[in-house]
């Protein structure tokens, strides 16, 4: 089973405005209202291309009941904990320029995170668990790898999603999979990743510590895979951008979908980033169809 873990998930109200300006009145021009959060986002992308998953996490309120009810809908399995305040709401706002305003979520109470940990009882050896995404204020900032330590001593498959001191703890436990973007991949080694070239040699540097796989996101300039015996760069379909929201856990839940049916890493990977292409060319996240539309598009090159 793959489980996705969503400690800080929203309400995404996306919002699009012509020509918004700040300090008057602006009148929408579309407006919708989603699940967010990077564990349901790969939860929701899993489910289109085929592959089940339990959703983890917190949540809690009205903005709470909204998300169960919507993921209920998609017939994807939730094992939420119950927090006494609203789940966050996230403001996506797309006009000239895309704009976010993120909210900080509920307070989780010591008694609510314990009860998290017990829904790893649940968890078998083998079973991939993919941790994503932000960590609450009032959780310790140590609460990713002090699952992970969970997930090894089970003897469970761990993928990560995470950015600055998360990431760093969690390349120190040595996961299946970690999918930092270059600006995320620079800001581990001080520095700036500009090039195809100067990923694929930090990111050589990450396997070298021990982390199995890598994929590394760059935009327009598409995605690198790296392992042991892997290096591979995919070129990015072309299309017109419409939405950069969720494109990131689109190549997550799509290469892990292809993974767990027994496909090749190389496969998978070329499915993740069709998958991630689909987000960014639509309103809303991939569907099945374009995915398999864009995956010829993909041409895969070896590097060296």
């Amino acid at each position: 089973m793959i489980y996705t873990i969503t400690l800080n998930p929203s309400l995404d109200y996306h919002v699009e405005v012509d020509n918004f300006e700040s300090g008057i009145l602006n009148r929408t021009k579309s407006d919708y209202k989603v699940p967010g959060g990077k564990g349901i986002n790969v939860s929701r992308v899993l489910k289109r291309l085929g592959a089940e998953s339990i959703a983890l996490g917190f949540i809690g309120g009205f903005t709470g009941a909204y998300i169960k009810d919507f993921l209920s809908e998609e017939q994807i399995a939730l094992d939420f904990v119950e927090v006494d305040e609203d789940t966050r709401i996230n403001i996506k706002l797309r006009s000239v320029e895309e704009t976010e305003i993120n909210g900080a979520g509920p307070a989780i109470t010591p008694q609510q995170l314990e009860q998290l940990f017990s829904k790893f009882q649940s968890i078998k050896p083998n079973d991939m668990v993919i941790f994503s995404g932000s960590i609450p204020v009032s959780l310790p900032s140590s609460i990713y790898a002090d699952l992970i330590k969970i997930c090894k001593h089970i003897g469970a498959c761990f993928v990560a999603d995470v950015s600055g001191q998360a990431l760093k703890q969690v390349i120190l436990e040595k996961p299946f999979l970690i999918k930092p973007n270059h600006h995320e991949l620079g800001e581990l080694f001080q520095t700036k990743i500009e090039s195809v070239q100067d990923a694929y040699i930090y990111g050589k540097k990450l396997v070298d510590e021990g982390v199995e796989n890598i994929i590394i996101s760059m935009a327009e300039k598409g995605a690198l895979f790296i392992n042991k015996n892997l290096a591979i760069h995919a070129t990015a379909p072309k299309g017109e951008l419409k939405n950069s929201i969720g494109a990131g856990d689109s190549l997550v839940g799509g290469f892990l979908s292809a993974y767990s049916s027994g496909k090749s890493l190389e496969e998978a990977f070329k499915i993740g980033v069709a998958s991630g292409s689909a987000t960014a060319f639509s309103q809303g996240l991939c569907t099945k169809d374009k995915v398999m539309n864009l995956l010829n598009e993909v041409k895969i090159k070896t590097l060296k």
